[in-house]
């Protein structure tokens, strides 16, 4: 049996949500060097890594991600200090969560029934 898994997402603000989401096209921005292959990276369309890119961006006091209209081998992108301080900051905290969630889930886990026993989604059993 597997133990806890924790996906990480923080509300910083009413409308300024980052998660895991965010935080992988940035690393692909930065891998890549640019929005188009960082979307297909992650199998999205250019539109929405676009979107999602500038609602990074207008995040903060400064961009995360720094673009260069392109001419025929198109544009460039790449993270700012901020962008890559952002990944470090996401990740440390994601790091320090997975230990907490390591050390105090386990007696959940192991209290849970084997998979086969536990009714699925949306049924209840009666006796």
């Amino acid at each position: 049996m597997g133990g806890a898994r924790l996906f990480l997402r923080l509300d910083l603000a009413s409308d300024v949500r980052l998660g895991p989401g965010k935080i992988r096209l940035l690393e692909e921005i930065a891998r890549h060097g640019s929005i188009s292959a960082a979307g297909r990276a992650m199998k999205m369309s250019y539109r929405r890594a676009w979107l999602l890119v500038d609602d990074l961006n207008s995040y903060f006091h400064v961009p995360v991600v720094a673009t260069r209209l392109g001419g025929a081998g198109g544009g460039k992108a790449g993270l700012t200090p901020l962008g890559r301080s952002v990944i470090l900051a996401y990740r440390a905290m994601e790091k320090d969560a997975e230990r907490i969630l390591r050390s105090r889930s386990a007696a959940l886990v192991t209290q849970l029934k084997a998979k086969q026993g536990r009714p699925r989604k949306g049924l209840v059993r009666r006796a």
